[in-house]
């Protein structure tokens, strides 16, 4: 993923679209079960973690830009919080588009 694209995922307030999902009841108890022991708020955070976690997986197999992706995510498990890795990589796109 460009690091442009991928800095614009990053941010907090991009617009939001209200989306209906079918999902087992058995499903819909584990995911809410399950959310907080991973940390999640709620399980509509666990899902939306989901959902981006195979988005990106797709995406970086579909663009070839593994490594950028596969950094983030060793950061954020790292503990670097979203905005400094958005920052940086605000700054790495600069540094781009001046060379």
């Amino acid at each position: 993923m460009k690091i442009n694209k991928l800095s614009q995922r990053l941010q907090k307030d991009r617009p939001m679209t209200m989306v209906s999902l079918r999902i087992p009841e058995d499903v819909l108890d584990d995911l809410k079960r399950v959310a907080p022991l991973l940390g999640f708020s709620g399980y509509q955070a666990l899902v939306k973690a989901y959902i981006s976690q195979g988005l990106r997986t797709d995406l970086e197999r579909l663009e070839g830009n593994v490594e950028i992706t596969t950094l983030i995510e060793s950061l954020r498990k790292q503990g670097v919080k979203d905005e400094i890795i958005s920052s940086a990589l605000a700054d790495a796109q600069s540094l781009a588009e001046a060379v």
